[in-house]
């Protein structure tokens, strides 16, 4: 038996999310019949982690095993993106792996970003590809307030109600912002995240942005540990899973 890991990227507007679910088509399930067709074997993959509806990917993991040695890595590339060229999704690359490897639980860390295109008229390019917020921020203020979330901290008010890690204590190892013409680049890296915690952080940088909020009123609402404290979630159109290192 042979594992392989496999990075795919998508655009995840049109999807229920990663998981497979009852209730629509998932990136998964649209992966795992593009593969069972490749190989002419019914394939089973396990992701890195679960992103939710609208979310997107430049650098998803995911593993699963094999009966036979896939040699031919390009011909493989060609064969499995030919069946997922009308899903938004693409498969760039592979990679044979111990037969332990585990792309969820293999996991040292893994990247987010999330762009925000700040001006005042739509973009054709960007839509369901960032978040459109027409009044200016003050990036210098959200600076300011993103430096509150590195660290270790319970994020029980940044986390969503439906969300079933059983420990709300997360470690937040880079947390960084920077503007680039019209889009502001939200960066947070850790070893994990909550459900929706990415999407609330960004939330509560554009209150301090918009000047509803104080930079400092990051640090009370995680000292909170109140969920409804927190500022509305940011939509998934700009959220990015970047990366997810070994």
């Amino acid at each position: 038996m042979f594992n392989y890991q496999i990075i795919i990227e998508y655009l995840g507007t049109n999807f229920v999310g990663w998981q497979i679910q009852k209730n629509g088509i998932s990136i998964q399930s649209t992966i795992q019949k593009a593969l069972s067709k490749a190989l002419k074997k019914r394939i089973k993959i396990n992701g890195s982690g679960r992103t939710d509806a609208g979310v997107h990917a430049k650098g998803q993991s995911a593993n699963f095993l094999f009966s036979h040695e896939i040699k031919d890595k390009f011909k493989f590339l060609n064969t499995v993106n030919f069946f997922l060229k009308n899903k938004t999704i693409s498969i760039t690359s592979i990679k044979k792996k111990n037969i332990k490897f585990h792309a969820r639980f293999s996991a040292k860390k893994k990247i987010y970003k999330y762009i925000i295109l700040n001006r005042p008229t739509i973009s054709p390019i960007y839509k369901n590809r960032s978040w459109l917020i027409k009044k200016k921020l003050d990036i210098n203020k959200m600076k300011k307030a993103i430096k509150y979330f590195s660290g270790t901290h319970n994020f029980s008010s940044m986390r969503a109600s439906s969300c079933s890690a059983t420990n709300p204590i997360r470690t937040i190892t880079k947390s960084r912002i920077m503007k680039k013409g019209e889009k502001i680049i939200i960066t947070f890296e850790s070893k994990s995240f909550l459900q929706k915690q990415v999407r609330s952080m960004v939330g509560c940088l554009k209150f301090v942005g918009e000047k509803k909020w104080k930079p400092e009123t990051i640090k009370s609402l995680i000292n909170s540990k109140k969920r409804k404290l927190c500022a509305p979630p940011a939509p998934p159109d700009g959220l990015y899973l970047e990366k997810v290192f070994y």
